[in-house]
């Protein structure tokens, strides 16, 4: 990682949550991926900023579902 890396610009985030997660309820994003297996959704999405990224968020504890991991990549 390096010192001048942007934190508050366009990423794109692996999420990883509990339970089964159909994929309707991200149609307000583009370049979403969402896969359920095992019991849980990983969520793969380009996030435009740290304001979009918190209302991911909120939207998956809005659900009800356990938070598993939120990575960075």
């Amino acid at each position: 990682m390096t010192a001048n890396r942007k934190w508050h610009g366009p990423a794109k985030y692996k999420i990883e949550v509990k339970g089964q997660l159909a994929g309707h309820w991200f149609d307000w994003f583009e370049n979403i991926i969402i896969k359920n297996e095992s019991g849980m959704t990983i969520i793969t999405v380009d996030i435009q900023d740290q304001a979009a990224l918190h209302g991911l968020l909120a939207r998956i504890r809005d659900l009800g579902l356990p938070l598993i991991s939120v990575r960075r990549f």
